[in-house]
């Protein structure tokens, strides 16, 4: 073991907090005119609160967000603690950790409370770190080995390798004002950003990286993962084993009479489920009357799948918007019980299906003990990564000629769920936000994948843009702000269709 106990001095130096993203558009729609609306449509069902105590599960949190960063981004422990991984684990819960341990040789982080209780968790190689439950050594599955098919990157032209042309960049763009918008990507560096890179239609025009990072690095991601839920959801439609309005077939939903029984795919995928699962984005949310579901699925070492599909229904389905994770946890357990199904191996679906066919070699989709994949937001990946996925966005689901995405699927996520509209917020789609409150630079029918902590990949089909940008969570005040600035020179660069039509 190496004893880290001099990182706990960091834990009273730091001051961000763990609201999620998206938190300042959310605010700008009257919450008395949200809680009336659902309080109205509400169904007479009671809410269970997670068991166990919150500092026990935030400790857990704590312990999966250093694995992942010292095992898989290769941050040194101290860095990790000062700055990644707020909204599991946040700093004023940090300071109840009495002693920090990490094993190199096990690949394991294990965190002690001053009443002696340890959360610990693993690296278990290409599933990333697992937090494991109080006094358990080891996940209740096998880790798999996911070895991606594709050639070397070195010598594989972009997007399908790293290798990127010699040559200036199209006329039509302004070159001086792209690298002004990377530079402000990056400024001040109270911003942390980690990653930023820019595609035009389709080729890299602006990217560069952090310190001590470049285009391997895997980031932090949080929920974009939801984005990516969606697209793994979206094969097995074109695959032809789930209809987008079809009921969702949840096993535990199929008793006769069921309520639950009506909650379409559709209705999942649009944050309209309707499920009882409170969450910190709640307009109601109050933090006294329990841990919340929504981080729950993240620290509390269950089976997050039979949690989320266990809970009673809220509101009837497709009636009420809620950013609530029950959602893509449950698109993540169709997407489980779709590929064994038709006996194929679970783990290595999204690197097959999806990741081999546009140019992703090494993303890590992370697991809760049980191996399911909790793609709501335990994910990392490069930025040149997600950049990739966003381009599948902007060339409506097709790569290399080959559908990988139904006809109309990008239109579906893209545009405003009813249930979203019913509350009068414009801004969510079908596990992809939305401009449509302006809440960005950039035109409104923009939409971008997002994750706490300054994580986003903008889609912008108007200007042929796709715009990545990670970074350090403790940075996400001036991430934000640094990003906007970017994203004003890039509307200045490059010229929309309109314009060159």
């Amino acid at each position: 073991m190496i004893r880290k106990t001099s990182v706990l001095i960091l834990l009273f130096l730091l001051g961000a907090c763990s609201t999620d993203v998206r938190e300042r558009q959310d605010d700008s729609f009257g919450k008395v005119d949200l809680i009336a609306r659902a309080k109205a449509l509400e169904l007479d069902t009671v809410w269970e609160a997670p068991p166990g105590e919150a500092i026990v599960h935030s400790t857990a949190g704590f312990a999966k967000i250093l694995c992942s960063a010292v095992f898989i981004t290769g941050l040194d422990v101290e860095r990790a603690v000062e700055n990644v991984g707020f909204f599991t684990s946040p700093p004023e819960d940090r300071k109840a950790v009495v002693d920090i341990q990490v094993d190199s040789t096990g690949k394991s982080v294990h965190l002690t409370l001053a009443d002696g209780l340890v959360r610990t968790a693993r690296y278990l190689g290409d599933q990333g770190c697992v937090a494991l439950p109080i006094g358990v050594d080891e996940p209740f599955f096998a880790p798999v080995e996911v070895q991606s098919e594709l050639p070397d990157p070195g010598t594989t032209d972009w997007p399908m390798g790293d290798r990127l042309p010699d040559e200036p960049l199209p006329s039509e763009l302004d070159a001086e004002k792209i690298a002004a918008a990377v530079d402000a990507a990056f400024s001040p560096a109270e911003a942390m950003t980690g990653a930023f890179v820019v595609t035009y239609r389709g080729r890299i025009v602006g990217e560069r990286y952090g310190e001590g990072m470049d285009l391997h690095t895997r980031l932090e991601s949080w929920s974009m993962g939801k984005s990516l839920t969606a697209t793994l959801m979206g094969i097995l439609i074109q695959q032809g084993v789930y209809e987008l309005w079809q009921p969702a077939p949840i096993p535990e939903w199929q008793s006769e009479g069921d309520p639950r029984s009506g909650i379409r795919i559709a209705d999942i995928l649009h944050m309209s489920s309707g499920l009882r699962f409170r969450a910190p984005q709640d307009p109601d949310y109050d933090p006294a009357q329990g841990y919340p579901d929504h981080l729950y699925v993240y620290t509390g070492t269950v089976n997050s799948f039979e949690w989320a599909a266990t809970r009673p229904l809220q509101w009837p389905p497709n009636t009420v918007g809620r950013y609530r994770n029950s959602d893509p946890v449950l698109t993540n357990y169709l997407i489980r019980l779709g590929v064994e199904g038709r006996d194929e191996e679970y783990l290595t679906f999204p690197q097959r299906s999806l990741f081999d066919k546009i140019g992703i070699r090494n993303f890590v989709a992370e697991t809760d003990p049980y191996g399911n994949f909790l793609l709501q937001g335990y994910e990392l990946g490069t930025g040149r990564d997600w950049a990739r996925l966003g381009n599948l966005y902007l060339q409506d689901g097709v790569w290399n000629g080959e559908r990988i995405l139904p006809e109309g699927f990008v239109e579906f996520v893209s545009t405003l769920a009813p249930a979203w509209e019913a509350d009068g917020r414009p801004i969510y789609g079908g596990f992809f936000w939305i401009n449509g409150d302006g809440a960005f630079p950039v035109p409104e029918e923009a939409y971008f994948m997002a994750g706490a902590g300054g994580q986003f990949t903008i889609i912008i089909p108007s200007h042929e843009l796709v715009v990545v940008r990670l970074g350090l969570y403790k940075g996400v005040g001036a991430g934000q702000e640094a990003l906007d600035r970017a994203l004003r020179l890039l509307m200045e660069a490059v010229p929309s269709k309109s314009t060159k039509e």
